[in-house]
């Protein structure tokens, strides 16, 4: 498994979304990229994304912020995630947007590798 390419985005697990939203957008300047209702709502901070996300969405992290590393691919990314101490959770498809793998890390944060369509899968 290679590096990650880039951290593609960082997402806060959000009981109210809306009223983050009003706080992100009115304190922080933040602009909106893309919005799916007040499930997924993510501003272009640079050349990443930071989003609010609500419980279901943010599956299976249930609080606190996410990192999102975008990946070639997810070959060996098992093995290596459990014998460095970590669990993988498992992978969520997403179609034309890509796949997700999430993972714990040894403290019990929760991590994923994002890639995108058409990149290979285990």
């Amino acid at each position: 498994m290679q590096s990650p390419k880039r951290l593609q985005n960082v997402f806060v697990v959000a009981e109210r979304p809306a009223e983050l939203h009003h706080f992100y957008e009115s304190a922080l300047g933040l602009t909106l990229k893309f919005r799916d209702q007040d499930r997924w709502i993510q501003y272009g901070v640079g050349n990443t994304s930071v989003a609010l996300a609500c419980r279901e969405e943010a599956a299976p992290a249930s609080s606190g912020v996410v990192m999102v590393f975008e990946v070639e691919d997810f070959m060996q990314a098992h093995e290596r995630i459990t014998a460095a101490g970590g669990e993988v959770l498992g992978m969520r498809d997403m179609g034309s947007h890509g796949a997700v793998l999430s993972l714990r890390d040894p403290e019990g944060n929760i991590v994923q590798l994002f890639k995108r369509q058409g990149t290979p899968t285990p």
